[in-house]
């Protein structure tokens, strides 16, 4: 860790977007402990895992409090509460178990883990929220959109209960960046997307819009993300945040304004948007936290 690097807990990152955005936060100076019940995927990264059940308060109270790794014991001291907490783990969607097992699993590990750190003293936490929120993603059949762009104080009325379970982390959050004067900033994170899968799945993205509309045709690259969680960490005194967290272009072939006004003829265009921008729009974290992404899909893929 450099004199500059925080010390991170990191829930939940053996999932696909910790399992990207835990290397990049090491390789700004920051040490990292995960707690996940599975081991995070690349045993060279140097990341050690401690199996933990958020769902379990006493776990997480004690979890915040442990060696990052055996090397802690050579220091001659317990360890102490991290600097930053950033919370990622949960059932990932619904249909993985029943809705009610998702939104109590979800909710109760959210609430476990920001009380905790709270109470032990941690000012600047994270959460993953989601862009099912927005209430499309997982809605039942084709729901308009109530406006474009899709941005932070959107009316998001969902359906279903990952994204209910999400909206109760945020209000969560908030509760607690008030009594406790902390920094609780929630990322709605758009759909994660991995380096491997822009060979595997942009062909279908880009080619079949229709596939992308519960997705609001944007996504996050997973190494973005990590930056994003950086520059969360870097800037404080910002209390209770929402941000959405994706990349600046659409998954498209055209400009974002004219597909929506043939696609989504009686939706509204609140603004006039950037002429590629992402309908789920990043504009928010590029004027507040200064982000600016590395991994534009067109890199990687070039549609004909």
């Amino acid at each position: 860790m450099t004199s500059g690097g925080k010390r991170i807990v990191f829930t939940g990152g053996s999932g696909k977007a910790g399992r990207h955005a835990i290397p990049y936060l090491l390789s700004k100076g920051h040490k990292v402990l995960n707690l996940d019940l599975i081991d995070f995927p690349n045993p060279d990264a140097g990341v050690f895992t401690l199996k933990t059940d958020l769902t379990k308060s006493g776990q997480v109270f004690n979890a915040l409090t442990t060696h990052y790794d055996f090397d802690g014991y050579e220091t001659g001291s317990p360890e102490g509460p991290p600097d930053v907490v950033i919370h990622f783990a949960a059932y990932a969607r619904n249909m993985i178990v029943p809705d009610n097992e998702t939104f109590a699993a979800n909710v109760t590990a959210t609430y476990n883990v920001i009380e905790a750190a709270s109470k032990l003293g941690v000012k600047k936490i994270i959460i993953a929220s989601s862009e099912t929120t927005y209430g499309v993603c997982f809605s039942e059949g084709v729901t308009p959109y109530h406006e474009f762009p899709l941005e932070e104080t959107y009316d998001r009325d969902p359906m279903d209960s990952y994204a209910l379970s999400k909206l109760c982390g945020e209000r969560t959050a908030r509760t607690f960046a008030r009594r406790y004067n902390s920094d609780i900033y929630a990322l709605v994170i758009g759909n994660v997307i991995e380096p491997h899968e822009y060979e595997r799945d942009f062909p279908s993205h880009v080619n079949k819009p229709e596939t992308r509309r519960r997705n609001a045709w944007s996504y996050i690259d997973a190494r973005d993300l990590g930056q994003i969680c950086d520059l969360c960490i870097q800037k404080s005194g910002l209390g209770f945040q929402v941000f959405n967290a994706t990349n600046d272009t659409n998954t498209l072939k055209e400009p974002t304004e004219a597909f929506l006004k043939r696609e989504e003829p009686n939706t509204k265009i609140t603004r006039k948007m950037g002429e590629y921008e992402a309908p789920l729009s990043n504009r928010k974290i590029r004027e507040v936290l200064g982000f600016k992404e590395e991994h534009d899909w067109r890199k990687y893929y070039k549609p004909e």
